[in-house]
């Protein structure tokens, strides 16, 4: 329904009944529907709309965009008790972007101050999604120290660019996100990822929801320590997802989550970044804390994101890790490439941006003869012989769902040629395959 419609509505109401006479007599009874109260026709309705009982208005409602409810609850008092029904607040996205600089659409202020007036105790499902400028950063968190009689259970801070939420002044933030934790009492989501929030901060958040918390991300928050999360999950029993980044990681943290007290944990993301080559040291975990995680979650799922430089991989898979899903963003080493083949027995999924300019068949082999679990994996400037590349599909078979390499790295050979190499592997795969193509633009 179009917003011209809602506005001429305003001023006076559709006189749809008057239309309604043009009918013929025969037609008028056609549209009559005899119901166990009385005679409903079309016209009861249509001189009102503010007549369309609650639900349906609801129903409607629930279709439109948050301007356009706005605006439609303006029409009658009716659909303006409608715009107010809690349901139609649970779940919330507050977009904050300065129209200088962003030419994404932005919550209007009013509309904020109205929500945090008369729906904050509504919100349960809550996102703040902000550009890179610190002004909607700290708009946000203006907004969060305001939510004091809320119930939210799920709670997401997005930054669309740069991480804007590190500008914030720390204090500001975690004052802000304080307010949520203690006044919600049944978190079970949280994302958090790129924010300043600390140590202290997680204790309030664990001492007022270790009950309900089952999700927690909190990739690059520098100001947590590796004894942050591991109250966390010494206290939040029912933590079955967890994201963080590498140097939080310790086997202490491994097994909290491993104790009798806790739920099988479903998936732990790691992200293992270093900004400056060399002067970041990683370091490393005992394979029996990995060994005593699997065995309390076999079904885990281990996602690992690299961001390294070559020479500081070397703490990474000397023995054996139980890790399901690796991407590396960087250019990886033979070597490396090696050990995931010998330690890495449960990989479901290996994508690797570069490696160098030697081929790595006997690596791409190693990976298919032990990692009996993997279904897909995408090579970027990774050089393969045709040779070596079918080997590795007729080892894997029909079990890689996805399979991705450019076919500029694709070395011909004596045994195959580039066009024999797309009827080969279909054949393995048991479906049409292509190698990717290189864009031109």
């Amino acid at each position: 329904m179009s917003m011209f419609l809602f506005n001429r509505m305003k001023r006076g109401r559709v006189n749809i009944a008057a239309k309604c006479q043009s009918f013929s007599p025969t037609q008028s009874r056609a549209k009559k529907q005899k119901t166990g109260q009385g005679v409903f026709t079309l016209q009861s309705y249509a001189q009102d709309w503010g007549n369309l009982p609650h639900h349906i208005v609801l129903h409607i409602f629930q279709y439109l965009s948050l301007v356009d409810r706005a605006r439609a609850s303006s029409v009658c008092r009716r659909w303006n008790e409608v715009f107010h029904i809690p349901e139609l607040w649970r779940c919330f996205e507050f977009e904050l972007n300065q129209p200088a600089t962003s030419y994404l659409r932005s919550t209007h202020p009013d509309l904020i101050q109205q929500i945090i007036k008369r729906h904050a105790q509504h919100l349960q499902y809550v996102s703040f999604k902000v550009d890179s400028c610190t002004e909607s950063a700290e708009a946000a968190c203006n907004i969060l120290s305001q939510l004091v009689n809320c119930t939210i259970k799920t709670l997401g801070l997005i930054s669309t660019a740069r991480p804007s939420f590190m500008d914030v002044s720390q204090s500001h933030f975690v004052s802000a996100l304080t307010v949520v934790f203690v006044n919600s009492k049944s978190l079970s989501s949280i994302k958090i990822d790129d924010t300043p929030v600390d140590d202290p901060s997680l204790k309030v958040l664990v001492a007022n929801n270790s009950d309900t918390l089952k999700l927690l991300k909190m990739s690059s928050c520098p100001h947590v320590s590796p004894a942050g999360i591991l109250c966390v999950a010494d206290q939040c029993h029912g933590l079955r997802e967890l994201a963080l980044n590498y140097h939080l990681l310790s086997d202490e943290l491994l097994l909290a989550l491993s104790s009798e007290k806790h739920v099988h944990l479903e998936h732990l993301r790691i992200d293992v970044v270093s900004e400056n080559p060399g002067q970041t040291q990683f370091h490393s975990i005992k394979k029996s804390s990995w060994d005593a995680l699997i065995r309390h979650s076999p079904q885990v799922n281990i996602v690992m994101y690299f961001f390294l430089y070559e020479e500081e991989f070397e703490p990474f898979f000397c023995e054996e890790t139980p890790v399901t899903h690796l991407y590396f963003g960087r250019a990886v080493s033979k070597d490396m490439l090696g050990r995931i083949g010998l330690n890495c027995p449960r990989l479901v999924e290996l994508v690797v941006c570069a490696n160098g300019l030697e081929p790595l068949d006997e690596e791409l082999i190693r990976i298919a003869e032990r990692c009996k679990s993997l279904t897909a994996i995408g090579l970027g400037e990774c050089e393969v012989t045709c040779s070596g590349f079918m080997e590795f599909v007729k080892m894997c078979g029909g079990r890689l769902s996805q399979l991705s390499i450019m076919e500029e790295v694709l070395i011909p050979d004596n045994s195959y040629s580039m066009e024999q190499i797309h009827s080969e592997v279909s054949k393995h795969l048991g479906r049409i395959w292509f190698p990717d193509m290189m864009p031109t633009w």
